[in-house]
C-alpha cells in the first residue's frame, strides 16, 4: 500500500471515530485486514450524509450530490480521485468487487431527503432505507466474509442494516424533526393519535404524552423484531468477522433500552448507550475471540 492509500485510508478511520462511536468500537473486533474498507464505506457514506444534514451556508446540497455522482465514475473506471475518501473507496471497490449500483442506490436515497419529509406507511419508509441502509449491509458482506453463499447472507444483512438504521430513527427524533424530517411511518403514528404537530410540541415544551409514549413502544417492539429477524446471519458471517457484527448489533440494539429507561422521553434529547457498557459488551466480545 502506498503512502497516499494509506493516509486515505486513516482519513476514513478518522472519520469513523469522530463520527460513529457505538460502529467504531464494533469495527476494532474486525480482523486487521478487514478495517480498512470497513472504515472507507463509512467515510464515504458519512460525507454523503453530512452534504445532505449538514451543508455549508450557500451551499446547493443537490449539486454537492451531483457532485458525488461525478465522483463515483472516476472510482468506478479506475481513474485516480484527489480526495481521500474517494481514493480509498477506489481501493475497497477493487478490492473487493463491489457493484455501482449499490452506491447509485445510496445516492438516490439520499436525495430524498431534500424532497421527502415524511412517510406514509412503514413499506414507504422501507424503499428509503433500501438505499440508505439496507445496501450497507450489503456493500459490507464482501469485506466481512461469509462461510455460505453469498447471496444467502444477503437478506440478513440488509436486515441488519434496516435494524441499525430505524434505531437511529427512533433515537434522533428531536434532531429530525429540527430538520423538518420525520422517519417514523405517519400511519403507525396515526395508530396511537400521533401527528408530526404532537411531536413537534413535545420537542418544543419538554411535554410529555401517553400517546406518544405509547406509539413510540409499539415501535421499538417492530424494531427489535427486525433485529430477531437479522441475527442468525451472524453465522453465516466469516468466522473472525462475527464477534464485530454481533457486538454492534448488541450495541445499538441496547439504544432501544436506553430509550426505554428514558420512558421514551427522546424528543428533547438523544439517549446514548453508557461507555463503561459499551466498553463492557466489546471487551467481552474481545476475551471470546481472543479464546477461540
Amino acid at each position: 500500500m502506498t503512502a497516499e492509500l494509506s493516509s486515505a485510508y486513516a482519513e476514513c478511520r478518522r472519520i469513523n471515530a469522530h463520527h460513529g462511536r457505538t460502529y467504531y468500537l464494533a469495527t476494532q473486533l474486525l480482523p486487521a485486514e478487514a478495517r480498512p474498507g470497513t472504515h472507507a464505506l463509512y467515510g464515504f457514506a458519512r460525507c454523503v450524509d453530512e452534504v445532505v444534514d449538514n451543508p455549508p451556508p450557500g451551499s446547493d446540497p443537490e449539486a454537492g450530490l451531483a457532485l458525488f455522482d461525478a465522483r463515483l465514475d472516476s472510482v468506478f473506471s479506475g481513474e485516480p480521485p484527489s480526495d481521500p475518501v474517494l481514493l480509498a473507496l477506489a481501493d475497497t471497490v477493487r478490492r473487493y468487487g463491489l457493484d455501482r449500483w449499490l452506491f447509485d442506490s445510496f445516492l438516490r436515497s439520499m436525495r430524498m431527503d431534500l424532497h421527502v419529509s415524511e412517510y406514509d406507511t412503514y413499506d414507504d419508509l422501507h424503499r428509503y432505507m433500501h438505499g440508505s441502509a439496507c445496501v450497507i449491509g450489503l456493500q459490507m458482506l464482501p469485506v466481512l466474509g461469509t462461510v455460505a453463499p453469498r447471496e444467502e447472507a444477503a437478506p440478513y444483512a440488509a436486515a441488519l442494516g434496516e435494524a441499525f438504521q430505524f434505531t437511529n430513527f427512533l433515537r434522533d427524533i428531536g434532531e429530525d424533526l429540527g430538520r423538518g424530517r420525520v422517519y417514523l411511518p405517519r400511519s403507525e403514528l396515526a395508530a396511537f393519535d400521533v401527528d408530526r404537530h404532537l411531536l413537534e410540541w413535545s420537542a418544543r415544551t419538554g411535554g410529555t404524552d401517553r400517546r406518544i409514549r405509547r406509539a413510540l413502544a409499539a415501535l421499538v417492539a417492530r424494531n427489535r423484531a427486525v433485529y430477531r429477524r437479522a441475527r442468525p446471519g451472524i453465522a453465516l458471517l466469516r468466522k473472525r468477522s462475527r464477534p464485530c457484527v454481533s457486538t454492534a448489533c448488541t450495541l445499538y440494539e441496547s439504544i432501544l433500552d436506553e430509550i426505554v429507561a428514558a420512558d421514551y422521553d427522546v424528543l428533547q434529547r438523544r439517549v446514548a448507550v453508557p461507555l463503561r457498557r459499551r466498553f463492557a459488551v466489546a471487551g467481552s466480545a474481545i476475551l471470546t475471540r481472543l479464546a477461540s
